[in-house]
C-alpha cells in the first residue's frame, strides 16, 4: 500500500486494475484446467489476493470506480455459471490472521472485514443463495485459544447472512482440535483436516467408522462434505516406508521436532495415507495440501482410481 502511496492515484490505480484483470483471467484458467479433470479432482480453491487491498482504506476509490466494479462483476458472474455448469467445487481459505474469534478488538474487526470480503467474492460468483451452494465455503480456522468456542459463536452472530452462509471451520494443529470444534457442529461446517489431528492428537488417525465423523457430516447438513489431507515433507521423512503411515511417537523420539512435522511435502508420496483417504471418499470430498498442488492432487486422484478397481476385484 505505501508504494501506491508514492506513485500517484492515476498510476495506482492502472497498478491495481491491470492486477485485478490478469487475477480474473488467471483464475478462469485454473477453473477451465479443473473442469478438464476427471470428477474427483473438480474442486478448487480461489487465491484470497484476487483483488489486492481490497479491504484496506487507501483502495476503496479505486474498487468504487464504476468501470473497474463493471468488471469485477461481470467476469466473477460468468466464472461462477462456469464452474458450476462443470461441477467444479470452489472454495476460499483467508489467511491465519483473518479471524472472528479474537480478545483483540482491532484483530477482530480486521477478522470481519477480511471474511466479509471473501463473501462478496464468492455472492458476486452466484453463492450468495442459500447454506453453502453447490458445496461453495470459506474456510477458516477458530482464532484465539482464549475466547473459546463461545467466543467463535459470538463472531458467527456478526456476519452477515451470506458470510453465516458459506463459512466453515477446520481443526488446527494446536489452538482448536477436532473435539474443541465438534460442539460448534450445530452452527457451521465443521472441515476435517486429517494431518492436523495426526499433528495434535500426536499420532491418531481417524477411520471413517469413527464416530465423530458422523458428527462432522451432520454439521454440513446434508451438502456433502470436504476434508483436507496433507503429509510431512519427505525430505524430512525420506527414508520412511511408504506403504507404513508415519508413526508421530516414533519420528519425535527419533529427534524430528513435532513443529517440522507440520510443513507439506510436494507430493501425496505416503501410499499408505492414501489408502486412508481413499476409504474417507465414502463420505467426504478431499482438498489435497501440497507444494505441488494440482500435481500432488492428480497424483493422489491416480492412487484412489488404482486401489478401487483392485478393492473392487477382491470384492
Amino acid at each position: 500500500m505505501a508504494y501506491l502511496a508514492r506513485i500517484g492515484p492515476s498510476a495506482a490505480y492502472d497498478k491495481i486494475s491491470g492486477a485485478v484483470a490478469h487475477n480474473l483471467k488467471a483464475i478462469r484458467r485454473q477453473i477451465e484446467h479443473v473442469a478438464a479433470r476427471p470428477k474427483l479432482e473438480r474442486l478448487h480453491r480461489l487465491s484470497s489476493d484476487l483483488f489486492p487491498g481490497y479491504t484496506h482504506s487507501s483502495c476503496k476509490a479505486f474498487y468504487d470506480d464504476p468501470d473497474l466494479r463493471r468488471l469485477i462483476e461481470a467476469e466473477l458472474s460468468s466464472i461462477g455459471d462456469f464452474a458450476r455448469s462443470q461441477d467444479v467445487r470452489l472454495s476460499m481459505h483467508p489467511g491465519q490472521f483473518c479471524v472472528i474469534a479474537s480478545a483483540n478488538p482491532s484483530a477482530f474487526e480486521n477478522g470481519l472485514a477480511e471474511f466479509e470480503y471473501h463473501a462478496e467474492v464468492m455472492c458476486l460468483m452466484g453463492y450468495g443463495e442459500g447454506w453453502h451452494p453447490h458445496g461453495a465455503h470459506i474456510n477458516i480456522h477458530g482464532g484465539a485459544r482464549a475466547v473459546g468456542a463461545e467466543g467463535f459463536r459470538e463472531g458467527l452472530k456478526r456476519l452477515s447472512n451470506v458470510a453465516r452462509n458459506l463459512i466453515t471451520v477446520e481443526n488446527d494443529e494446536v489452538s482448536y482440535g477436532l473435539d474443541d470444534l465438534l460442539p460448534l457442529g450445530d452452527s457451521l461446517p465443521i472441515v476435517l483436516d486429517l494431518h492436523h489431528h495426526w499433528i495434535q492428537s500426536q499420532g491418531e488417525y481417524i477411520e471413517p467408522v469413527d464416530p465423530r465423523i458422523c458428527r462432522i457430516v451432520d454439521s454440513w447438513r446434508g451438502v456433502r462434505p470436504v476434508s483436507h489431507v496433507s503429509v510431512s515433507r519427505e525430505d524430512l521423512l525420506k527414508d520412511y516406508d511408504i506403504y507404513t503411515r508415519p508413526d508421530f511417537r516414533l519420528l519425535v523420539e527419533a529427534g524430528i521436532r513435532p513443529r517440522d512435522l507440520r510443513a507439506h511435502s510436494d507430493l501425496m508420496w505416503n501410499e499408505a495415507i492414501n489408502d486412508l483417504v481413499a476409504s474417507h471418499l465414502a463420505w467426504s470430498d478431499f482438498e489435497v495440501e501440497a507444494k505441488l498442488k494440482n500435481i500432488a492432487s492428480e497424483g493422489l486422484a491416480h492412487h484412489v482410481e488404482r486401489r478401487a478397481q483392485q478393492w473392487a476385484q477382491q470384492a
